[in-house]
């Protein structure tokens, strides 16, 4: 997802541009400024303030927001109403450019040629990012909901396995040869590995927990076998207990 971020920032930047170029434009003596918008139905000079309005509001929400939820949600929303505008004037057989509203940068007045053609579905492609950005984060969403506990496990010296990333629970063991603690995703419990750190031959299985007893009160301490040697309270004296194996 590093890209929604500059698409945010970017999407901002130019509809700050837009706006400002509308203010300008709705500022000037235009005769074209006194009729009506075909599609809003109020005086251009209006429609097209009331729109640099929105998109300074927007640009503003896109530069200096923090929730990116909240601001791919009104990018999406602006590049529909763009779209659907821009799909109403062709509708009624009017130029989107005739009303300096049609499309995201028509302030600019550059209809021809390559800029000016992808000038003008530049509102598409800021519609569909956002909506692309939108599904992207449903879907992290989503993965995270189902694996609130999951790691991504990748092929190096220190993990088992091979292959591409995946979001997997995993476990830990110690070597029964060299004690050394080897970390691995649940769906590889059952496999024969060399160790990472002894090469000794290994079988991934689910640790078996130790148990032992405090040396303070006596109490009854269970912990897995990976965890030997670490120093703990102890649940039920709360004194610091080295968690070894039993004599």
């Amino acid at each position: 997802m590093k890209w929604i971020k500059p698409f945010i920032h970017s999407a901002g930047g130019i509809l700050l541009a837009g706006a400002l170029i509308r203010f300008v434009i709705a500022a000037g003596n235009a005769q074209v400024l006194a009729l009506p918008d075909p599609m809003l139905g109020i005086p251009l000079r209006y429609a097209v303030l009331l729109v640099g309005g929105f998109e300074m509001v927007v640009a503003l929400i896109c530069l200096f927001g923090k929730r990116v939820g909240f601001q791919i949600g009104w990018l999406a929303w602006t590049g529909t109403n763009y779209v659907v505008f821009w799909i109403g004037l062709v509708w009624q057989h009017f130029s989107p450019q005739g009303t300096c509203i049609g499309s995201l940068t028509d302030p600019l007045r550059v209809y021809y040629g390559t800029t000016g053609y992808v000038l003008q579905f530049l509102p598409f492609g800021l519609a569909l990012g956002s909506y692309a950005a939108l599904l992207q984060l449903w879907f992290a969403k989503r993965v995270k909901a189902e694996h609130p506990s999951a790691q991504t496990a990748v092929a190096n010296s220190g993990t088992v396995g091979a292959g591409p990333a995946v979001l997997v629970r995993s476990l830990k063991i110690s070597c029964t040869a060299c004690g050394g603690h080897v970390e691995f995703p649940t769906n590889l419990l059952g496999e024969t590995i060399p160790c990472p750190h002894c090469r000794a031959t290994i079988i991934l299985k689910r640790a078996d927990n130790i148990k032992m007893s405090c040396s303070s009160c006596g109490g009854h301490i269970e912990f897995p076998a990976h965890a030997l040697g670490e120093k703990i309270s102890c649940p039920h004296c709360a004194k610091t207990t080295t968690l070894s194996n039993p004599a």
